[in-house]
């Protein structure tokens, strides 16, 4: 070893530091291109040309210690060859959930988009961060242009908006941006002085509520949670009541979190009338639109969120029904002042210099609460360009249809069916506390069997008193009819024997 490295140190002329040569890459760049053209075959073959063949499993079902017996999930101190690393890609994704699964409605986001894909393959190579012009030029006006094209469906004439790592994370900056606004002093001096500041929220509201109210400092008791109706939307009346209660309690109320399609039901708050009490009392008025947003794209189905120009803020998730990939979400703030910036700016010296040779006005970074930032608008914009707003709309359109064909008693008001799978045994005997404790079990048995034989993936939950129900959920373009009889089929295959 000791001659070899001499050999090497008097052929190339090396610079030696601290034992290490310092010319030419350390890196094997032929040995790195031939197993990422052999990575991305795999990848073609394996993923996306059996994206929408339904004869593919879901899932290749595998308990968690034999998954990690099969994985070789140990590293070691010298690296694997290339064929083992090969194998390792093949093994992940036989036994990964194929979410592009025509018969994958477990989720609020399933399917796979060519162009969005695509867009994730460029910004995956060029690995950029999205906080100055300097460094990721192209990602900054495509973040800008879609920004502006979302604040448009939403109906304002101006606005602000940044993208970040999902919904939760813009309800996030949403509560703190409207505390911000209730108290600007608080990005200083913090939380001491400040009033019992309460919040207002529906009981059917996405649980990153709580959580960024514990997060921020407010407190999971100061969420005031307003019923819903039987569809699971907030009752205005109940909102009103809250607001007068707290005020009476001497606490500070200062935002109203809506929702625009709920997590189960798919519900979507009255608008109108929420802002409505908003604009009395002065409270800042957040839309969590991450589910339900993409039907603004829709002229047929915009109506479900009918007042949305009104809210202070908007949750949207492209990632979501329209497929932009995981992960796609914006916060769109309808004030254009700079009141983003100014609650969130830290003003770092080395990254945001005022006296730069360029317009500094696109150095974007210090709104966000990230340094490091994913540029997940060009996923949206590559597939938005390539679409157009239409193909858009046809596939919100499609979606909601389909969910329409599969239930006709009571139409769902979104894509999120819900219902309950009545076994043989169970179809003769009366209704009583014995019957649906009965029924309660019956969801996971069937769950259970499905995913280890691979055939489809759907949801089940209890909710609000009612037993385990299931829950499926249409996105993707994939999806027929026939992915829809076949569903209700092989449910009633399943579970035959119960």
């Amino acid at each position: 070893a000791g001659n070899c490295k001499q050999e090497m140190l008097q052929k190339k002329n090396a610079v030696l530091v601290d034992g290490v040569i310092l010319n030419g890459p350390i890196m094997d760049s032929k040995a790195g291109e031939k197993f990422v053209e052999e990575a991305c075959k795999i990848i073609m073959e394996e993923v996306i040309q059996k994206a929408d063949d339904v004869t593919e499993k879901v899932c290749e079902w595998r308990a968690p210690e034999t998954l990690k017996q099969i994985l070789d999930l140990e590293m070691r101190d010298t690296g694997e060859s290339h064929q083992k690393l090969l194998q390792l890609c093949r093994d992940v994704i036989q036994y990964s959930v194929k979410t592009s699964h025509p018969r994958f409605f477990n989720q609020l986001y399933a399917g796979i988009d060519y162009y969005s894909l695509a867009a994730r393959f460029i910004t995956e190579a060029l690995n950029p961060s999205v906080y100055t012009y300097e460094v990721s030029p192209v990602f900054l006006l495509v973040e800008e242009a879609v920004i502006k094209k979302m604040i448009e469906f939403i109906g304002w004439e101006e606005g602000d908006g940044i993208f970040n790592p999902g919904g939760s994370v813009s309800n996030m900056y949403a509560m703190n941006l409207a505390r911000y606004r209730f108290c600007p002093e608080i990005k200083e001096k913090g939380l001491s002085g400040l009033p019992r500041l309460v919040l207002f929220t529906s009981e059917e509201c996405h649980y990153s509520m709580k959580k960024a109210a514990s997060f921020l400092g407010i407190g999971t008791e100061n969420v005031y949670f307003i019923k819903t109706d039987e569809r699971g939307k907030m009752i205005p009346e109940e909102l009103e009541k809250q607001v007068q209660r707290a005020r009476k309690e001497g606490s500070a109320p200062f935002l109203v979190c809506a929702t625009a399609g709920t997590t189960v039901l798919g519900a979507f708050d009255p608008l109108d009338k929420i802002a409505d009490i908003c604009e009395k009392h002065g409270l800042w008025l957040h839309v969590d639109a991450s589910w339900g947003g993409s039907a603004l794209i829709s002229r047929k189905h915009c109506r479900l969120l009918h007042g949305i120009h009104r809210a202070d803020s908007v949750a949207w998730n492209p990632h979501k029904m329209l497929l932009a990939g995981i992960q796609c979400c914006a916060l769109l703030v309808k004030d254009n002042s700079g009141l983003l910036k100014n609650c969130y700016s830290a003003k770092a010296a080395y990254l945001f210099q005022q006296d730069k040779f360029y317009d500094v006005s696109y150095d974007t970074g210090d709104k966000s609460i990230q340094c490091s930032r994913r540029p997940d608008a060009f996923k949206f914009w590559l597939m938005w360009k390539a679409l157009g707003t239409t193909g858009l709309e046809e596939r919100v359109n499609r979606a909601l249809a389909l969910a329409r064909y599969c239930l006709t008693i009571l139409n769902p008001e979104y894509a999120n069916i819900c219902f309950w799978y009545i076994p043989p045994s169970l179809r003769k005997m009366e209704d009583g506390p014995e019957f649906w404790q009965k029924l309660h079990q019956v969801a996971p048995i069937i769950k259970e069997r499905m995913m280890k034989k691979g055939s489809m993936m759907l949801g089940y939950q209890p909710h609000r008193g009612k037993v385990n129900f299931f829950r499926q959920v249409v996105i993707s373009p994939q999806v027929s009819r026939e992915d829809m009889d076949f569903l209700l089929d092989e449910i009633e295959l399943l579970a035959k024997d119960l």
